[in-house]
């Protein structure tokens, strides 16, 4: 069990880390003006390595967590019955895949060649898209701080 734990642990930390990496350290570096036209190719290359890493970590969460979660439940096959706090992580846990699919699926693939294009050729709906596409990795750093938190929840159980 404390193998299992610790895999658990470093592949959440290997994701959430990188989130917060990314948010916090390299796109405010690479929005700088010195930086910010010549920069484009990296993040993308940085972006995909980071999106191969996150799925082979949400692989090993998906594995790993069920395995932990007869710790804190005493029925898997009753999640009615489950502490509120495994409940709200699972929610949690369910949002951000949703959210990591929609950036890395649909949202990431016609990000860019919308950028290619001049602004006044691009459609209203793809405007919007341009706007809000920033939220969603804003949103689900958020949702894997809440996971963490109700996982330290957990942990002091």
């Amino acid at each position: 069990m404390l193998l299992l734990a610790w895999l658990h642990l470093v592949a959440a930390v290997l994701w959430i880390g990188g989130m917060l990496f990314l948010s916090l350290a390299l796109v405010p570096l690479l929005r700088q003006d010195s930086f910010a036209s010549s920069c484009r190719p990296f993040f993308k290359a940085v972006a995909l390595r980071f999106r191969r890493l996150v799925w082979m970590c949400i692989l090993l969460l998906l594995v790993t967590g069920p395995l932990l979660l007869s710790r804190h439940v005493a029925s898997p096959l009753a999640p009615m019955t489950w502490p509120p706090v495994v409940q709200a992580k699972l929610a949690l846990v369910g949002l951000l895949l949703l959210l990591t699919l929609l950036h890395d699926v649909w949202m990431g693939p016609r990000l860019g060649p919308i950028q290619q294009r001049p602004e006044e050729t691009r459609s209203a709906s793809e405007r919007a898209l341009l706007r809000w596409a920033p939220w969603i990795p804003r949103l689900s750093l958020l949702i894997a701080l809440s996971i963490l938190y109700c996982a330290a929840i957990l942990a002091r159980e």
